[in-house]
């Protein structure tokens, strides 16, 4: 019989040690967190995200001169099986190599598999909306 709590207790563990991995740009430990050929939907274009082996995020660290903050509000967590799925509200922060201050909230959507017993993200798909005028700018200044 599956325990229900305690499979959430084991998502919620890698998700912590993904969020833990980017707030101190190891990308090495995110990729831990991380099944094979993850399809990644991120804020940065392409629509998909390659899969580089951790360069692009690698790449991405550079560009910060603070540890990232990234933090999720009413993370909702769902499973059944080996298939799993977690959304809320996510918080950036930091300083960037250009002095930028970056304070962003966004959604975030992640897939995760039980694979040879142990929960990976296979899936990460994050978004803003976009303003309906006519401009189709991303609505960044959005706050809970």
């Amino acid at each position: 019989m599956i325990d229900a709590a305690a499979e959430e207790i084991a998502i919620r563990c890698v998700i912590d040690a993904w969020t833990q991995g980017l707030h101190d740009k190891d990308a090495a430990a995110v990729a831990a967190c991380l099944g094979d050929a993850p399809v990644v939907y991120s804020l940065a274009p392409p629509l998909i995200a390659p899969d580089d082996h951790g360069e692009g995020l690698a790449a991405w660290f550079d560009t910060w001169s603070s540890p990232i903050g990234y933090a999720f509000r009413n993370l909702a967590i769902a499973a059944a099986g080996d298939v799993a799925f977690a959304h809320g509200l996510a918080h950036m922060t930091g300083t960037k190599t250009d002095g930028e201050t970056p304070d962003l909230w966004f959604r975030c959507t992640l897939g995760l598999r039980k694979l040879s017993g142990a929960w990976k993200i296979v899936h990460q798909h994050e978004s803003v909306p976009f303003l309906m005028d006519g401009s189709f700018k991303a609505a960044v200044d959005l706050q809970p």
